[in-house]
């Protein structure tokens, strides 16, 4: 089994609960992602990091767990945020490119997490204008440099389809 884990996420401090996001039902399969959480009432949670590989999951959703309390098994309430991500492909350019991301994510006020030095998870509150930073993306992807999505492209799903 291979965990993805968050070193820095975003909202560490509201955290006090980790729990694991199963992600075989978006094709990875034998790999976990931990999420960080905050509890809320009776059995809800919050998620208080950026999904670096979970579908369909944004960061201030409310989730509920499995019985064992280990993993999350249900989106019960969306946040209005979306997670716009890209993964780096190793070359030269990779670390001026992530430079250029941090620049425009800290220019708009956003949020990000990064797993490595190639692939970032990036907060896109409601309303928010991310232009500029998808523009970086399509122009590294057009050059076969980066690979960029919305994670909502899948609903979130705790099981194989």
């Amino acid at each position: 089994m291979k965990f993805i884990v968050h070193e820095s996420p975003v909202r560490r401090g509201d955290s006090n609960y980790v729990a694991r996001a199963d992600l075989a039902p978006f094709g990875l399969d034998g790999e976990m992602e931990q999420l960080w959480l905050q509890r809320l009432e009776g059995d809800l949670l919050e998620l208080c990091c950026i999904p670096f590989r979970t579908y369909g999951l944004a960061l201030g959703d409310v989730v509920s767990l499995s019985p064992d309390g280990t993993t999350v098994v249900r989106l019960v309430r969306k946040s209005g945020r979306r997670v716009l991500r890209t993964l780096l492909m190793p070359t030269p350019n990779a670390s001026d490119v992530a430079s250029q991301i941090d620049v425009e994510v800290s220019r708009g006020g956003l949020m990000s997490e990064w797993s490595g030095d190639r692939h970032v998870a990036i907060d896109v509150p409601t309303d928010t204008d991310v232009t500029e930073l998808i523009g970086i993306f399509e122009r590294e992807e057009a050059a076969s440099r980066a690979y960029w999505e919305w994670a909502d492209v899948t609903p979130f799903s705790p099981t194989k389809a």
